[in-house]
Parts: C-alpha cells; sequence; structure tokens
C-alpha cells in the first residue's frame, strides 16, 4: 500500500502540474498532452518514479470510465439518428475499410494486425475534445456539433467493433454478448423510472440526500457506472462500452433542468481525480526506448491517422450534403481535424491487442505516442485553419 500511496501522489502532482504548464503555453497545447509527458517522465520507463499496481489500475479504469461517461452525456441520441449521423456512420466505415486495406498492403496481409490498426486508426477522442471545444468556443455551433457527431461515432462504433474483431469468441458469440450487454443496459436505464413508480419514497430520500453529505444523486450515478462497467467487464467486453452507455442513459433519463448541475458535479469528481489519472498512466505505459528506436514511426503515426480518419470526413464534407450546416472548406477542414484526434480508442485498442499478443507493448507505446501526437497537434492547427472567430472569455472546464 505504500508504494501505491507514493505513486499515488506523483501522479497527482503530475496531474497539478499539467494545467499550469498548459497555462505557460496560452492554452495552445492541451493539458492532457503534459499529463502524458509527465506520466512518462515519473513512469517505470522514465525517472520510475511511479509505478502501476492494482490500487492505481482501479483509478486509472474509473477515471477513463468517468472520461467516456462525460462524453456520453453530450451525445443526444436523435442526433445520431438525423441525416448527418447516417452520414457520419457511413464514412466511419469508409475510414475503417480504408485504414483496415492500407494496413493489410503495409503488414504483408496480417489480418490482426491490420484490425487493430484500422479501429484504433478511425477514432475521436470526444472526451478528451470536449473541453477543448469549449475553450475554442465552439460548443453549440455548427462545428462543435459536428464533431460531438462524429466523435460519438468515432468513439461508439470502434469500442463495438473492438467488442466483435478482436475477441477470442466466435463472431455470432461475441455478437449475442453484445446484444445481451444492451439488453442489461436497458433494463438499467428502466429502473429509476421504475423504482421511482412503485416505491415513490426511495425517490423522495435520494432527492432529499441529493444537496447533503449523502450526495445521493452522485451515488446513484457512480452506482450506474460502476453496475454497467462490471457487466462489460464481465461479458469480456471492454468498460469504455459500459461507461459511455452510462452516459447516453443519463443523457436520456435526467431532465434538461438538471442535466447542466449533475454534468458539473461529475466533472469536478472525473476531471478533478480520476481522468488525470488516466492520462498520466496511460504516458507511464509508453516505453521511450522504443521511441528513441523508431521515431519516424511515431511521427508517420499523425498524417496516417488524418489520411484515414481526417481526410474521408473532409471530402464527404466537401462533395455532399451531409446536413452539417458548415460554411466553406476552413470551416469543412477545422472541423476534420478535430474528429481525427485520437487517443483514448487507442489505449484502449492496443491495451485489447497486447494482452490477446496481436500486437507487441513496442507496437502498442508506438501507436499511443502517435496519438498523444494527434492531440498535441490538431487541435493546435485546427483554429489556425478554420474560419477566424471571437473567443468567449467565459471559464471553461481545462482538458484533462
Amino acid at each position: 500500500m505504500t508504494d501505491a500511496l507514493v505513486s499515488f501522489a506523483w501522479i497527482a502532482a503530475a496531474g497539478l502540474l499539467a494545467p499550469v504548464l498548459a497555462f505557460l503555453t496560452g492554452k495552445r497545447v492541451p493539458a492532457v498532452v503534459f499529463l502524458l509527458v509527465l506520466g512518462l517522465v515519473i513512469g517505470p520507463f522514465g525517472g520510475e518514479l511511479a509505478s502501476n499496481g492494482e490500487a492505481v489500475d482501479l483509478m486509472r479504469e474509473l477515471g477513463l470510465g468517468l472520461l467516456f461517461l462525460l462524453a456520453g452525456m453530450e451525445i443526444n441520441p436523435s442526433t445520431l439518428k438525423s441525416r448527418q449521423g447516417g452520414h457520419a456512420l457511413s464514412t466511419w466505415v469508409l475510414c475503417l475499410v480504408l485504414s483496415f486495406g492500407g494496413a493489410m498492403l503495409l503488414t504483408s496481409g496480417d489480418a490482426g494486425v491490420s484490425i487493430v490498426l484500422g479501429i484504433a486508426l478511425t477514432s475521436t477522442a470526444l472526451g478528451t475534445l470536449m473541453p477543448i471545444l469549449k475553450q475554442n468556443s465552439l460548443s453549440s455551433t455548427p462545428i462543435g456539433d459536428s464533431v460531438m457527431i462524429h466523435g460519438a461515432i468515432g468513439e461508439l462504433a470502434p469500442v463495438i467493433a473492438m467488442a466483435v474483431l478482436l475477441s477470442t469468441r466466435t463472431t455470432w458469440a461475441s455478437a449475442a454478448v453484445l446484444a445481451a450487454f444492451f439488453v442489461v443496459a436497458i433494463v438499467v436505464a428502466l429502473v429509476p423510472r421504475t423504482v421511482r413508480t412503485l416505491t415513490p419514497w426511495i425517490g423522495w430520500a435520494i432527492r432529499d440526500g441529493a444537496g447533503s453529505t449523502n450526495q445521493t444523486v452522485i451515488r446513484s450515478v457512480v452506482l450506474m457506472l460502476a453496475v454497467l462497467m462490471a457487466v462489460a467487464a464481465v461479458f469480456d467486453l471492454d468498460v469504455v462500452l459500459g461507461a459511455f452507455a452510462t452516459g447516453i442513459i443519463l443523457h436520456q433519463i435526467v431532465p434538461d433542468a438538471y442535466r447542466p448541475g449533475l454534468e458539473e458535479q461529475m466533472e469536478t469528481i472525473g476531471y478533478g481525480v480520476f481522468i488525470p489519472v488516466f492520462f498520466v498512466t496511460s504516458g507511464m505505459a509508453i516505453d521511450t526506448g522504443v521511441i528513441a528506436d523508431r521515431p519516424w514511426f511515431v511521427l508517420a503515426v499523425v498524417p496516417i491517422i488524418f489520411l484515414t480518419r481526417g481526410m474521408p470526413i473532409f471530402l464527404r464534407e466537401l462533395w455532399t450534403d451531409t446536413g452539417s450546416e458548415l460554411e466553406g472548406w476552413r470551416e469543412k477542414l477545422e472541423m476534420s481535424l478535430y474528429s481525427a484526434t485520437g487517443l483514448p480508442i487507442i489505449v484502449a485498442v492496443t491495451g485489447v491487442a497486447t494482452a490477446s499478443g496481436i500486437i507487441g507493448q513496442e507496437e502498442a507505446s508506438l501507436l499511443v505516442a502517435g496519438g498523444a501526437l494527434t492531440v498535441l497537434i490538431f487541435p493546435l492547427i485546427a483554429p489556425a485553419v478554420g474560419t477566424p472567430r471571437r473567443k468567449d472569455t467565459t471559464s471553461t472546464p481545462e482538458p484533462a
């Protein structure tokens, strides 16, 4: 336990230092980049000041879960059923096919590695992008809304593809397990309303304790998150699926008037404690020796991600009417750069792939490092190529 506490102290220090360093850059470099770099510095491949263990790993999983829960809470399922949502889904499928085909050529027909690359390189880091979009005054704008839709598809679709294509089960068995998970998620979504109807006194008790030290509403959300993440783990699915489902369920069942307050409380818990742990420990897992030996591979990942994810989105917006209401090629290019930013799904996919023996830890480190570079580069370039706009001076959550 002493080692875990010492490691957590270093991780907490990195979590505090990262936004300070981001502030010194004028917030041009997102804090998440510094979280990864500082994790690399204090981790086993750096200064060996902190290490992973069961306690730290649990906090990391909770951080990942809260990151995707908050992303899911921003998603309105009705927008995914819209024309723009349909275009976003078909564009993602095109990205996956192109990425898989290119990987097959580069790996001389290694289907396993090609599937990993196809899924990892076509994701969108929506949870990471949300604070950046708010900071750049893009929330509730055509660009922000488009990134949200592509981001929702770019997070949910890779997770489902990962469950089906990277599972040790047969495809039909994987599909059956996914269906069973969604049934459980629907049941969980119906529980609050059912309990409120059958035993109204429980609802009264939860409302009564919402603003006190009991924090019953927050505890209810944490319970829902824990249940769906646990179900996903038991079904041998990635916990990201359970967390994302929790966020979407909350968006549906929490009244609009109360949702901003709940989001603010969950952001305080997530960005204050657990989400920084996820990013710092992700940096701790990057093997600096491998990067030093193959730096060009890491640098090559960035344009490859844009070509396989960003470019199809840009061309689709340029040549077809997707209903996005984006004006001019500059806004469309800006949106495509944001949508090509990827990291959490890359971490998740490479984690599953290394555990399954499909790729080695060296390749995983290189892909995660490349994903981290997209978080640094794409959000930095996007505002520069986009239409100039006046920034909102109101305070917003710092990227974690």
